[in-house]
């Protein structure tokens, strides 16, 4: 089997890798040739820790796998990342473990992609303003990826904690982006594209906020509970998302839903876009909305590619077990 790094994942998988790896999954999963199983999500009762599996299998390009990982809320203060994780591949014709994958920049980069790709489909050609709801960690992935998909001019960003906002910047400047730290209101006012990389409860973006032909990337709601757009906000957009069962149960529509405002049949998989079976944006007027829930079949698809690069490379560690 072989052992792929950290440092190996960040030496051999780049942008462009993972939009590729997350774009074809995302069409596999639609048209039926890749599937997730159901989702292991705990509370572990000790550090504040959640704990859980993704898995999943993609018949059109080979991956079986799963995922492990979690959230660690006291990492910072230990020098580490809050988000822990590492991906376990299979050969899907035996069953033997195949690779052993280091999970955290996959799982950052991955995201990325997938916010990348929804924007690549849905926003408006002539968008020219990012905002960046957030600057955690993932902001700056989020941050790099999306300004490969459209001639942006400008980023604006707000976040829970300002002081943060300066990190985000710096990675604005390093791309060649003017910055800009502004309230949510004149963010929304401004943007042409909405990328929301939060933990957050409730809505940080309210309908009212949002100016026509905005296309939103919601990437923070992954649990039950989680919420960054106004319901509705995601009423009144034409949704889309990387699996709509996860969507509706633990996405960002789950409150939508819930509250009567949108159905299930309201929601469209951002595969169909990709397999061109849907026409994806109406016109420049209309408000889109990506739930990018965050599904294992993303993982799989990238520590797949990882695989075969680090190996390709002469990176990877072989061993027997």
């Amino acid at each position: 089997m072989l052992i792929v790094s950290e440092e190996t994942c960040q030496a051999v998988v780049g942008r462009g890798d993972a939009f590729a790896a997350v774009e074809s999954v995302f069409s596999a999963m639609a048209s039926g040739d890749a599937y997730n199983f159901p989702v292991i999500r705990e509370a572990i009762g000790h550090a504040d820790a959640l704990y859980g599996f993704k898995s999943g299998f993609d018949r059109a390009g080979l991956v079986l796998g799963l995922k492990s990982g979690g959230y660690w809320p006291g990492n910072l203060d230990k020098g580490l990342t809050n988000h822990q994780s590492t991906v376990f591949l299979f050969d899907p014709d035996t069953g033997q473990l195949h690779a052993l994958v280091g999970g955290n920049y996959l799982t950052a980069i991955r995201t990325a992609a997938a916010s990348s790709v929804s924007i690549a489909h849905l926003a408006r050609k002539d968008a020219r303003v990012l905002g960046m709801v957030g600057a955690g960690h993932q902001a700056g992935f989020q941050l790099r990826a999306a300004a490969e998909q459209r001639d942006f001019e400008k980023v604006v960003a707000w976040n829970f904690h300002p002081e943060m906002l300066p990190g985000l910047g710096a990675v604005a400047e390093e791309i060649g982006l003017p910055f800009e730290a502004v309230e949510r209101e004149q963010l929304g006012a401004e943007a042409d594209v909405i990328i929301s990389i939060t933990s957050a409860h409730e809505p940080l973006m309210m309908k009212d906020w949002i100016k026509p032909g905005t296309h939103l990337a919601c990437m923070g709601t992954d649990t039950k509970g989680k919420q960054e757009a106004d319901p509705a906000l995601v009423a009144a957009a034409t949704v889309f998302t990387d699996e709509i069962a996860q969507s509706t149960t633990i996405g960002e529509t789950q409150h939508a839903i819930s509250q009567g405002l949108i159905g299930e049949d309201d929601i469209t998989a951002i595969g169909d876009v990709i397999n061109g079976t849907h026409a994806g944006r109406s016109s420049d007027t209309e408000i889109t909305l990506f739930d990018g829930t965050g599904v294992g079949l993303q993982d799989l698809a990238v520590a797949s590619v990882a695989a075969r690069l680090a190996d390709e490379n002469g990176k990877a560690q072989r061993v027997q077990l």
